[in-house]
C-alpha cells in the first residue's frame, strides 16, 4: 500500500506516462522523467499547452519563461523552488506524508523534542518538526541546501524557530556528536542512493545503511520518540528497511512499520510510487 498526503495547496501531478510525470508547481508546469512510469500516458505530455520546461538528457529545456524562483505551500510551510541539476526543484512533495507523521508524533509527546535531520536537503522535515514545536539540528554537506532551508524557514514564518544549520558530512557529524555525548529524541534521515564526500569518499546506500543505522542509534535519548529513514534506492524494499531497523533496535521496546510513499495524480486510480520509508516509534 502506498502512503500519500494530498494537502498541497499549489502542487499537483497533472498526468503521467511513457516514462514522464507532468507536474504543476505553483503555476510552473514541468515534465520530468521517472523510470518507474512504464504505463501509457493519457495524452502526449509534451504537447500540454502550459508546459514550461522539460528535463531530458541531463539538462532542462525551457519552452516558456520560468521565474528564477517559484513557490509551493503545504499547510503552513512554504518552499522556494528553482530549476536545479539532476531534475530537482528543491522539494520532494511525496515526503508530505512523513511530515504529517513527524508533526503528529512530536505533538503527542507532550514535551519539546530535540530532533536531528540528516541529509536534510532544503528542510521539509526540518520545517515540519520545527512547526510542531521541536528544536531541530539540520545537517547537510551542501551549503546551498542549508541556505535554501533557512530561506524556506523564513518563508514559513519559522525564521526564529530553534533550528541549527550544520554544513558537514553527515557521518562525520554523527561521530562527533557521539563523542560529545549529544542525544536526540527523534532522528530523521534521507540518505542518497549514491554519492561522494568532499574528499572523494564513496557512499552507496546498500553498503552503508545498516552500519549507519547502528551508529546513529547511539544518538537517541533515554526517552526517544521516533526514528525515520527514507530511501529512493530501488533495491531496498519496505521489508528490507523494516528488518534493518528491527535488528538495530531489537533490545528496545518499539513498534515498526515500513511503507511505500507516493503521489496522487489527476488520473483516477493512479498513484506514483516515489520511494520507501521505515519508521520506528518508541
Amino acid at each position: 500500500m502506498i502512503n500519500y498526503n494530498s494537502e498541497w495547496k499549489d502542487y499537483r501531478v497533472i498526468a503521467s506516462g511513457d516514462g514522464y510525470k507532468l507536474e504543476d508547481f505553483g503555476g510552473v508546469v514541468l515534465l520530468r522523467p521517472d523510470p518507474q512510469i512504464i504505463w501509457r500516458s493519457p495524452f502526449p505530455l509534451r504537447e500540454y499547452p502550459d508546459l514550461n520546461a522539460v528535463y531530458e538528457r541531463g539538462d532542462w529545456t525551457v519552452l516558456k519563461p520560468v521565474p528564477e524562483e517559484f513557490y509551493v505551500s503545504w499547510r503552513s510551510l512554504k518552499f522556494a523552488l528553482k530549476l536545479m541539476k539532476f531534475k530537482h526543484t528543491g522539494v520532494f512533495p511525496e515526503q508530505a506524508t512523513n511530515w504529517d507523521r513527524i508533526i503528529r508524533l512530536i505533538g503527542e509527546a507532550g514535551r519539546q523534542a530535540n530532533v536531528l535531520n540528516l541529509f536534510a536537503y532544503t528542510g521539509g522535515a526540518t520545517l515540519a518538526a520545527a512547526a510542531a514545536g521541536a528544536k531541530v539540528c539540520h545537517v547537510d554537506s551542501a551549503r546551498a541546501m542549508c541556505e535554501r532551508a533557512g530561506k524556506n524557514a523564513a518563508l514559513s514564518n519559522l525564521k526564529d524557530a530553534p533550528i541549527r544549520y550544520i554544513i558537514e558530512d553527515c557521518e562525520k557529524f554523527v561521530e562527533r556528536e557521539i563523542r560529545r555525548g549529544k542525544t536526540y529524541d527523534g532522528i530523521i534521515m534521507d540518505p542518497p542512493s549514491f554519492g561522494r564526500g568532499t574528499k572523494g569518499e564513496m557512499w552507496k546506500l546498500e553498503d552503508k545503511i545498516n552500519n549507519f543505522v547502528h551508529l546513529t542509534r547511539k544518538l537517541l535519548s533515554p526517552s526517544p520518540l521516533f526514528y525515520l529513514v527514507n530511501s529512493y534506492t530501488a533495491g531496498l524494499q519496505p521489508t528490507v528497511m523494516r528488518n534493518i531497523l528491527n535488528l538495530a533496535f531489537y533490545d528496545i521496546p518499539h513498534q515498526s512499520t515500513a511503507y511505500e510513499i507516493g503521489l496522487p495524480t489527476n488520473t483516477q486510480g493512479v498513484i506514483l510510487p516515489s520511494g520507501t520509508s521505515a519508521l520506528i516509534t518508541f
